[in-house]
């Protein structure tokens, strides 16, 4: 660990070596909505020349399936995305897997140890919710942690041992007061307290560090991820992934969230909405052309009823042209998909 905390700074989206990354969790199949910010994120890279990473993220275990990571590779090829580095491909950071980089976060993990940034805890989420006298002024379903387990225990494995099987702890990373700010090229300046408002926050739920906070860190650096679109129900998370990498000195991507796909009841896409996997699109018969241009016409790029390619909508590519507010897949929506929503 850098024992200088280092807090680059990157002008959204500029520069000239621009590296973005495409990153499947294979948990499910892909969907409209998970398609829309992968379109993006290529557009966001392809659109000025730079390169791209394929990275499977399969560190949330009891969900991951089967076979759903090969799936992810052939939705994206389908839809006409390419990448240059990746499981499939190789390149100079393979492997491209999470699972298969375990040492990696364990050697992060021992970094923050070494300063005293992280500890285990065994807090359940009823825990952190008793200990709050009043309810999380951001979001209803986020808890303000309060550090009980803050010098508790010496070592993972002195917290693993007052907890009952299958229950495990979870690393926390310590916080401090004070304002984390980053410009984000859609949502513009986000700033939140991360003492206040979210507490020391879990990071892991692994003895190694092996979990999605940390991982995405360690990743995007050793990659040489400079930018990182996705959706803006992670723009909270980023505050987080920030202070990790500003104690372990890692540069900081340029970010930019972009709105979800959400139904006509406001809600992300759920069965219940419909069936909107990609695989199931493709098998009825619709083609990966008018499924971009659908997710061109949500995103501001295209007009309704289009049907072209990824390249087609490369000339004069902007994120200033995407909406603010989410895509709904409405009856409009719907209608271009008639096979798979008749």
């Amino acid at each position: 660990m850098n024992s200088q905390m280092r807090d680059p700074v990157t002008s959204a989206f500029a520069g000239p070596a621009v590296v973005g990354r495409l990153a499947p969790s294979p948990t499910g199949a892909l969907h409209l909505g998970n398609a829309r910010s992968f379109l993006l994120a290529w557009l966001s890279v392809r659109s000025r020349g730079g390169r791209l990473v394929l990275r499977v993220e399969d560190l949330d275990h009891p969900k991951v399936k089967p076979g759903a990571a090969d799936a992810a590779i052939q939705d994206l090829r389908w839809l006409g995305l390419d990448w240059d580095e990746g499981p499939d491909c190789g390149g100079p950071s393979a492997p491209y897997v999470q699972s298969e980089r375990r040492a990696y976060y364990r050697a992060a993990l021992d970094g923050l140890l070494s300063e005293g940034l992280a500890y285990p805890c065994v807090c359940s989420r009823r825990d952190v919710a008793d200990a709050q006298s009043a309810p999380h002024g951001r979001d209803p379903h986020t808890l303000a942690y309060s550090g009980t387990c803050r010098g508790r225990f010496r070592d993972w494995a002195a917290a693993a041992a007052v907890l009952p099987p299958p229950r495990i702890p979870v690393w926390r990373f310590k916080t401090n007061p004070g304002l984390s700010v980053f410009d984000d090229a859609v949502l513009g300046r986000r700033s939140l307290d991360l003492a206040a408002e979210v507490g020391d926050f879990a990071f892991a739920r692994d003895p190694d560090g092996a979990g999605y906070m940390l991982a995405c860190v360690v990743d995007d650096a050793a990659m040489g991820v400079t930018e990182v679109l996705r959706g803006d129900d992670l723009v909270d998370a980023t505050h987080c992934q920030i202070a990790l990498q500003a104690a372990l000195g890692l540069p900081r991507p340029a970010y930019a969230h972009v709105p979800l796909v959400v139904a006509e009841d406001g809600r992300r896409l759920a069965k219940r909405h419909g069936d909107t996997r990609l695989s199931t699109l493709r098998e009825a018969g619709i083609s990966s052309r008018r499924v971009v241009g659908l997710l061109a016409w949500w995103s501001g790029l295209a007009p309704f009823g289009a049907e072209c390619s990824p390249e087609d909508l490369l000339d004069g590519f902007s994120l200033k042209r995407v909406p603010r507010a989410p895509a709904v897949l409405d009856g409009r929506a719907k209608s271009l998909l008639r096979e798979a929503f008749p």
